[in-house]
């Protein structure tokens, strides 16, 4: 069972937005569409996320 520290959804209005769920645990990033919650969930290490984060808010 994974403890998750928190999660966070982006926002967005109407039907056609996709939306992201990330939730973060001690040893990985865990992400989802919020839309299609079976779908594939992937984990990233924290590490691979923050340098992802950085290259967004650069961008």
């Amino acid at each position: 069972m994974h403890h998750y520290d928190g999660s966070r959804r982006t926002s967005g209005a109407g039907p056609r937005v996709h939306c992201v769920e990330v939730a973060t645990c001690a040893h990985a990033i865990h992400i989802r569409d919020s839309k299609v919650t079976a779908g594939p969930q992937p984990a990233i290490a924290p590490g691979a996320w923050a340098a992802f984060l950085g290259g967004v808010t650069e961008a």
